[in-house]
């Protein structure tokens, strides 16, 4: 059994979604923890749980954060969790994963699909440890969540878009 500790220094959690039809509004979720459990040799029967916490949104403008964090998007006072739990992982290639996992988000449980890349191992120089890295990518509709706020716009569409793609790396101390 590998152990697994999280480095948060060399982790993020990204998004990005549609912003008025014509660009990207993107941002990060500062606060999060992942806790894997499992043999590193064996990454598809990992067990993976990641928690992160809405109120640690960040989008580089405190008025936006405010609505997010708000009734119409999170309600981050009644849901202070956003949750992750692998529910399969299946090989593609030597280095690529789909993970299937539970998403809940303001109380509501969908399942979604993850792409994995497993970057391999290294020998850390400074401290002679052990890491591991992975990139992970998917795209979530965030009405299924009951994340439906938006604004129509003079010239058609929507002020935001549905889909949010998300985009994560992860490196991990594995002893």
């Amino acid at each position: 059994m590998t152990t697994f500790k999280l480095d948060k220094v060399h982790s993020g959690v990204n998004f990005s979604v549609k912003h008025m039809m014509v660009s990207k509004a993107k941002g990060e979720f500062q606060d999060f923890d992942v806790n894997v459990v499992g043999d590193i040799n064996n990454p598809e029967g990992l067990q993976v749980t990641v928690n992160v916490d809405p109120a640690s949104i960040n989008t580089n403008n405190d008025d936006r954060d405010g609505h997010l964090r708000s009734g119409d998007f999170f309600d981050v006072e009644n849901y202070n969790t956003i949750k992750i739990e692998s529910t399969s992982i299946k090989k593609v290639s030597d280095d690529e994963f789909e993970m299937t996992a539970d998403v809940t988000i303001k109380g509501v449980t969908n399942s979604e699909t993850f792409a994995i890349e497993f970057n391999g191992t290294s020998k850390n120089p400074m401290d002679g440890s052990t890491v591991a890295g992975f990139d992970v990518e998917g795209k979530l509709n965030r009405e299924k969540y009951g994340l439906t706020w938006n604004a129509a716009l003079e010239t058609g569409g929507v002020l935001v878009g549905k889909d949010v793609k998300l985009s994560a790396n992860f490196e991990f101390v594995v002893e």
